[in-house]
C-alpha cells in the first residue's frame, strides 16, 4: 500500500485503522474503525483541492471554484481512485460485508481513501498529505478545471509569463511504448524555467508540464515581490 501510495507510514497502526470498516470491528472486539479518520481526511482532501484550485484559477468565481471541487471530491471518483491503487483487496471488512461485495462497494472505498489521507496527515502533516493528493488526484483536477468558467495550466502559464514580461512558453513532444499503451512526455520552456511532465495523451503530457513550469514561476515572483518588499 505504501507503494501506491507513495507514502511510508511511520506509524503503521494509523494504516492499519484507516482500513478497518466498522463491519471488521463488530466482528473483532478490540479493533478501531475507520470512521474518525475518514471525518479527518474529508476535510484535508477538501482543503488540499481548494487551496489547488484557488492557487490555479485566480480569475475563477467562488461558484466555479466550488462546482470543479464538488466535481473532485465526489464519492465515485474517490472510489475509481481507490480502485486504482488496490485499496479494496486490503480493506478489513466483515464476513457479511465480505460475501456481500463489500471490498467494492463505491462508499466504503471512498470512506476508506479519505481515512488514509486522514490517517497520513496524523502521521506526518499537512504537506504530505497534500503530497499524496496531488499525485492521485492530479488527473482528475485537471479534468475538473476544464469546466466552463476555469482556465487550464497552459492557459495559465501563458498569462502569467506575458504579466512577468517573459516570452511564450515553448513545448517540446516525445512519445514511447507501444502504440496500445502508448505514453507522451512534454518539456515546457520559459525563460529559465523548465517544466517536465508526461501522460497517456499529449495534451495531458503538456497540461503536466505547465502545471510543473507555472508551480515554479509563481514560486520565483513570490520570492521576487518578497526581496522587493522587504
Amino acid at each position: 500500500m505504501s507503494a501506491a501510495l507513495g507514502y511510508e507510514f511511520v506509524d503503521p497502526q494509523l494504516l492499519e485503522m484507516a482500513l478497518t470498516h466498522r463491519s471488521y470491528c463488530a466482528e473483532h472486539v478490540g479493533s478501531q474503525p475507520n470512521e474518525r479518520l475518514e471525518f479527518l481526511g474529508d476535510a484535508v482532501l477538501d482543503m488540499a483541492v481548494t487551496h489547488a484550485l484557488y492557487t490555479n484559477q485566480p480569475d475563477a468565481s467562488e461558484g466555479a471554484l466550488a462546482k470543479a471541487r464538488a466535481e473532485v471530491v465526489q464519492a465515485d471518483t474517490l472510489a475509481a481512485i481507490a480502485r486504482s491503487i488496490g485499496l479494496g483487496p486490503v480493506l478489513r471488512v466483515g464476513n457479511g460485508e465480505e460475501l456481500s461485495g463489500g471490498r467494492d462497494k463505491a462508499s466504503i472505498l471512498a470512506d476508506a481513501l479519505e481515512a488514509v489521507i486522514g490517517a497520513i496527515y496524523l502521521d506526518s502533516n499537512f504537506a504530505s498529505a497534500k503530497a499524496v493528493i496531488h499525485s492521485l488526484f492530479e488527473t482528475v483536477i485537471l479534468r475538473a478545471q476544464s469546466r466552463p468558467g476555469l482556465k487550464d495550466f497552459k492557459t495559465r502559464l501563458q498569462e502569467v509569463a506575458a504579466e512577468a514580461g517573459m516570452t511564450a512558453p515553448e513545448y517540446d513532444m516525445s512519445s514511447s511504448g507501444p502504440d496500445h499503451g502508448r505514453r507522451f512526455s512534454s518539456a515546457v520552456t520559459v525563460g529559465a524555467i523548465v517544466g517536465e511532465g508526461s501522460g497517456s495523451s499529449k495534451k495531458q503530457a503538456q497540461q503536466m508540464a505547465a502545471e510543473s513550469a507555472l508551480l515554479q514561476l509563481q514560486h520565483n515572483i513570490a520570492i521576487e515581490k518578497t526581496n522587493h518588499e522587504g
